[in-house]
């Protein structure tokens, strides 16, 4: 599929914002795997100031694919967005009609998205050691979303068993690993009870929320989201993978455990255990480096072909070492 052309964004500003609407400043953003990702402006008619959008269009979906269809991610950045978590203000579905696809649009908002600006440009030093005290407080509130009001939830493999969706994917792609073979074990060994059953974001990490001076201004990639244990998400966002080369700052490579757990837990109101954090670490380190297998698996079977998604194959093989030195302690 193409990208949208300036007519086909013309008309659906015409149909959702008036039939004055105008589309201008179009860009279609560089990267991006599974979806496209595109920018405009939409001018109406009486002189208000112009709403600046994103378009996201599923490109692509591969077997066994663990990201969510389109419309349920539109529903829950608007379930999101309802309960006051910082998000892009959700705007429309795409519709058959429109000939684009499946997608939706948002809001277009400013900061800042790449890791390694985040944590090396002097612009944030000054609020890089806030940011895991906030991750702290948007997660809280993102677990207290009511899961009854997504019913779709219920349907999601990671929602009924998220290490047998693992587990799953990886036997689809029918390659031997022994380091995540272990990696299984330890965690089927180690499975923690559920406490409480919340909607989980699934891919809350540095990288996937928008930074400014000010802090986290907006939660992105909601693809991956089901319900389950709260604590997954903050394991995740501690996982060395995401820390991109800062290990001795735990949390996304900018703060510390602590503090995460301490904004955590004034805003939840409940305990973080950390042995159950460090049990999603792990499973954190087994999923990602199934999402690599994936993707590599697109680029050499499925017609995807890309450096990107070529290089997730190799990436596969580091997320193993990290893996191993994880579970023998060598690493926290």
């Amino acid at each position: 599929m193409e990208a949208p052309s300036h007519d086909a964004l013309e008309a659906l500003a015409r149909r959702h914002f008036g039939t004055g609407a105008r589309v201008r400043g179009v860009d279609t953003a560089l990267g991006g795997g599974s979806n496209r990702t595109t920018f405009f402006e939409v001018v109406e008619a009486g002189g208000r100031a112009p709403r600046r959008l994103v378009l996201r269009q599923e490109t692509y979906r591969a077997p066994k694919s663990p990201f969510l269809r389109p419309d349920w991610q539109y529903a829950l950045v608007a379930a999101a967005h309802a309960a006051g978590v910082p998000v892009p203000r959700p705007y429309f579905l795409l519709e058959d009609a429109d000939g684009l696809g499946r997608g939706f649009a948002m809001e277009r908002v400013e900061g800042e998205g790449l890791p390694r600006r985040i944590l090396r440009d002097p612009v944030f030093s000054a609020v890089r050691p806030a940011l895991a005290g906030q991750c702290g407080e948007i997660l809280a509130a993102i677990h207290q979303i009511d899961t009854a009001s997504l019913p779709f939830l219920d349907d999601i493999p990671e929602s009924r068993d998220p290490i047998h969706a693992q587990r799953e994917r990886l036997d689809y792609y029918d390659e031997a690993h022994p380091a995540l073979e272990l990696g299984f074990r330890w965690l089927e060994a180690r499975r923690p009870a559920l406490a409480r059953r919340a909607l989980v974001h699934g891919d809350f990490r540095n990288g996937n929320f928008l930074v400014t001076r000010d802090g986290i201004r907006a939660v992105l990639d909601w693809e991956c989201s089901h319900a389950g244990d709260p604590l997954e998400d903050l394991g995740w966002l501690c996982t060395r993978s995401w820390r991109f080369g800062h290990h001795e700052l735990p949390v996304g490579g900018f703060g510390e455990r602590d503090d995460l757990y301490a904004r955590y837990r004034a805003v939840a109101g409940e305990a973080v255990d950390p042995e159950r954090v460090r049990y999603w670490e792990v499973y954190g380190l087994v999923r990602w480096a199934v999402i690599n297998l994936m993707q590599a698996h697109g680029h050499v079977f499925e017609g995807r072909s890309s450096v990107v998604f070529a290089a997730c194959g190799r990436n596969v093989a580091e997320i193993e070492y990290d893996l191993m030195r994880t579970l023998d302690g060598s690493v926290a």
